[in-house]
């Protein structure tokens, strides 16, 4: 698709006039005009003629401050509209490519291509049941979309979809015509961005709607699906408890960084999720319990469910179990006591089911089984009783300063400057003790204690929501250790999974030995049963060492951590902390999956799904049903037809290029004494604290450089200006070194060849070309100091140098000369997201010379002009 298909130009065009009656009812024809006036000429501006972007410049620069927030909310809410149009076009049956849907074709060839390889019949239905996909719902500090807005959005895309269905001289099409009207208004009457950071309860909600409105419905529709896929080849349908993909968050259990997420928190969502689940499947059991009416039943569920109509006796006895479950969540989240019996155990829920839909179908009523009856087991067997499983994460030091004051409270000596041996065997020697750790009378630190709650939460009978536990900036052996001993003091008996998550450059490279290490420990060997997790960190190691030397240094960590597990007879499991965008190690799923090393994948596949990406990919049933479908086949194709493992020339040739690439990335970042001061200058990083994003902040301690500031506010700013440079820096260095040794054949076959190669040099594709060189020089023009604007030049100089490289390495062109749709979808969105760039950088340099006395309208029209930015570029960080 070249360009955009007739359909969605009309719903753009529908959505962008109901805006601008909306902006005249409420800003007068004159507003719109101006703000007609603005998109006419930034259309202008982009054929790349000096005197039409000086115009256009002039026109912004004359807007007077009462005027300028109307004028970007416009803009704003434009781009808003069009994601909404161009996400739910994607999953429509009126999309002009929907025959020859890639999704779809996907699978289906894959399953071709299976079948010639052998693998067919109830060996393809297994390998299908077995893909063991666990996606991990993670807040996202930077996500600028209020909730309230979404859902507007939400229901604007479903009155899209009504739209399609109906034929063009429909009579309900005007009806729908005017709910949208009345949703677009209401969207403009509300403000767009908050004034109070949403709690970390808040966020485990948003993350429950999201279930709620769109993955309850698209899970079941998945495995119908593969299950129809499965028949047509002659193989048998999934079992039916079979969970292809399941549902996993860190939404009130991430606490690295948080001090928001208390122990309390987490015990707080652990019930709201129990309480949501029972809720749903309340729905769900009242639906049945008006189809299920018939009377012919096998003899099993009779001598249960004596009854006239057995399968409805069965119903209504869940029904009352679930409501008493739904009260006992409730009570417990408000810290309140009560008598009510809830359902625990997901068996207690799902036997009954089970026992009437084998009833069903002895009775020959295979297709009533099939339906309604067989989405509700489906759902049992993927979000169970407590709907979703809750990761609790933790950073390592918190651990080692509990055992430091237990070891001052009992004179042993400084646990700090111990050796790592020495550690262990402390650690190993009080796991094994039978005499309790904690003496009566200690006194733990505020932030001991808080450490201690949280898993004394884990050992409580809501921890049995709790799937893993996760050390962040894990580094040594002794690290999980600890985790295993403060769990088991704490009255947690069975063995949860502790999972280490190594980020840094460093700790990627001795991952490897250091879990070697770990395996050879008799106890733990014991304690983990041969399964292991390790999560590897992929916003921090692109921060900390630059994308290029991070992606070649996770590949290597997943590389090696398969092969040591293999030979320890570990079955491992990857958990893969990706976020939205490619400095963080985002990127389109299939693409990606195939992108890692061959067999590393086995252990199935888990994978942290952030912030404004859940809504793009999950947050309706027709566009998560794809997304999924993605992920089964990814998963799929990268176990049962893997690449083959790259050359040992590719190999030392990428050794090179990342070892050119951190040092090149880290003599800008660490070593230009000027870089910080021209970063803080030319982007909204200073500016960007006064969102009101997520729960958690954005920076890991007050104060300090680069070093403190998270990696997805890292990203967020340099996006804002178009500079994009954490995608990129580095890598340009990397590779002209290389193509100067005369290495540029190489290159093309690596990225022929090589899935890995390929993948990273495409994504670097799509981030060069949202890029702008004119945008990131009118920043720097207007908001850098004259002594940093030739450190500005050269980043400039470089930034134009990596598009030449990439287009060396393609052989093509232009950028995205094999991606035209992107490209269109780029081109419509600028002209609303240049003005917003031009006015940003203005406003940053009004409120940067007002300093306290700046203008409450012009902060206003600031904050949103970065979240209208993010909306038109598709992502934040």
């Amino acid at each position: 698709m070249s360009e955009l298909d007739a359909l969605l130009r009309d719903k753009v065009r529908l959505l962008g006039n109901l805006l601008g009656q909306t902006i005249a009812r409420h800003q007068g024809d004159e507003m719109l005009q101006r703000i007609e006036d603005i998109r006419q000429q930034a259309k202008a501006a982009r054929s790349g003629e000096e005197h039409e972007r000086d115009r256009l410049l002039a026109m912004l620069k004359t807007i007077p401050d009462d005027a300028v927030l109307p004028v970007v909310r416009g803009f704003n809410q434009f781009l808003n509209l069009a994601n909404i149009a161009e996400q739910q076009h994607g999953a429509s049956w009126r999309r002009a490519e929907f025959l020859n849907d890639d999704v779809d074709q996907l699978f289906d060839d894959l399953l071709n291509r299976l079948e010639h390889n052998g693998v067919r019949g109830s060996d393809l239905c297994q390998q299908v049941a077995d893909v063991d996909i666990e996606l991990v719902l993670t807040a996202h500090p930077t996500e600028v979309t209020r909730r309230t807005l979404i859902q507007k959005y939400d229901e604007i895309s479903q009155l899209l979809q009504q739209r399609d269905d109906l034929r063009d001289d429909h009579p309900q099409l005007q009806a729908i015509e005017q709910r949208l009207s009345v949703l677009v208004e209401e969207i403009w009457q509300t403000d767009e961005i908050r004034r109070v950071r949403p709690t970390a309860v808040d966020e485990a909600k948003w993350g429950f709607a999201v279930i709620e409105n769109s993955l309850w419905h698209a899970i079941p529709q998945l495995t119908r699906h593969l299950d129809e896929q499965l028949l047509a080849r002659g193989s048998e349908a999934l079992p039916l408890t079979a969970a292809p993909v399941r549902i996993a968050s860190w939404m009130g259990g991430d606490r690295d960084g948080n001090p928001n997420v208390t122990s309390r928190v987490t015990r707080e969502v652990l019930f709201l999720s129990r309480w949501m689940a029972a809720d749903l499947f309340l729905r769900d059991i009242h639906h049945l319990s008006g189809q299920l009416s018939m009377t012919e039943a096998s003899s099993e569920l009779r001598q249960a469910y004596p009854e006239d109509e057995p399968y409805r006796a069965c119903m209504h006895q869940l029904r009352e179990r679930l409501k008493a479950t739904r009260r006992w969540a409730e009570a417990k989240a408000s810290g309140k006591k009560t008598d009510k019996q809830p359902l625990l155990n997901d068996d207690e829920l799902l036997q009954p089911l089970l026992l009437c839909y084998h009833s069903l179908v002895s009775q020959g009523m295979k297709t009533l089984a099939d339906g309604h009856l067989l989405d509700t087991i489906r759902r049992v067997a993927c979000f169970g009783l407590t709907l979703v499983k809750l990761d609790v994460r933790q950073e390592s030091t918190r651990h080692s300063d509990v055992m430091a004051e237990l070891c001052d409270f009992y004179q042993w000596g400084d646990y700090y400057s111990w050796s790592e041996e020495e550690k262990q065997a402390l650690l190993l020697r009080e796991l094994q003790s039978r005499r309790p750790l904690f003496p009566r009378h200690w006194q733990p630190s505020d932030n001991a204690q808080e450490v201690l709650n949280t898993m004394k939460v884990l050992a409580a009978e809501e921890g049995a929501g709790v799937s893993c536990y996760i050390i962040s900036m894990a580094s040594e052996p002794s690290d999980i250790l600890t985790v295993a001993l403060l769990l088991q003091e704490c009255g947690v008996r069975h063995a949860l999974p502790i999972v280490p998550l190594f980020e840094t450059l460093n700790d990627l490279e001795l991952a490897t030995p250091r879990m070697k290490k770990l395996w050879q420990v008799p106890w733990y060997q014991q304690y983990c049963q041969q399964r292991q997790q390790v999560m590897i960190g992929y916003s921090d190691s692109s921060k900390d060492a630059g994308q290029l030397a991070a992606v070649w240094a996770q590949y290597q960590a997943q590389e090696n951590l398969t092969q040591a597990a293999e030979e320890a007879g570990i079955r491992l499991r990857l958990f893969h902390g990706r976020g939205g965008t490619v400095g963080r190690g985002g990127g389109p799923a299939h693409s990606a999956i195939l992108a890692q090393p061959p067999g590393s994948v086995k252990g199935g596949l888990r994978v942290t799904e952030q912030g404004e990406m859940i809504r793009f990919k999950f947050g309706l049933p027709a566009v998560a049903l794809r997304n999924l479908k993605v992920y089964v086949s990814s998963v799929l194709e990268a176990n049962l037809l893997p690449p083959a493992a790259p050359e040992p020339q590719w190999r030392s040739l990428m050794e090179t290029l990342a070892q050119d690439g951190v040092t090149s990335y880290r003599a800008m970042v660490r070593d230009e004494p000027d870089f910080v001061t021209y970063f803080r200058a030319a982007t909204p990083e200073m500016e960007l604290g006064k969102l009101a994003l997520g729960s958690r902040p954005a920076r890991r301690k007050a104060g300090g450089g680069i070093e403190t500031l998270r990696a997805i506010p890292w990203i967020f700013a340099w996006t804002q200006m178009r500079l994009m440079l954490p995608a990129w820096l580095g890598s340009d260095a990397a590779l002209h070194a290389s193509i100067g040794r005369n290495e540029i054949d190489t290159l093309h076959t690596m990225y022929e060849k090589w899935p890995f190669f390929r993948t990273y040099i495409d994504m670097l594709e799509m981030v060069l070309s949202k890029s702008d060189l004119a945008i990131v020089t009118y920043y720097e023009r207007r908001l850098v100091p004259v002594e940093l604007q030739p450190l500005g030049s050269l980043l400039r100089q470089r930034l134009e140098q990596a598009r030449e490289l990439v287009l060396a390495i393609k052989q093509q062109p232009h950028l995205l000369h094999d991606n035209p749709a992107l490209q269109y979808s780029m081109d419509v969105r600028n002209p609303y997201t240049d003005p917003l760039h031009y006015l940003q950088s203005e406003l940053l340099y009004r409120e940067r010379q007002a300093g306290d006395s700046s203008h409450e309208q012009v902060e206003q029209a600031l904050k949103v002009t970065m979240a209208g930015i993010a909306a038109g570029m598709r992502n934040t960080g």
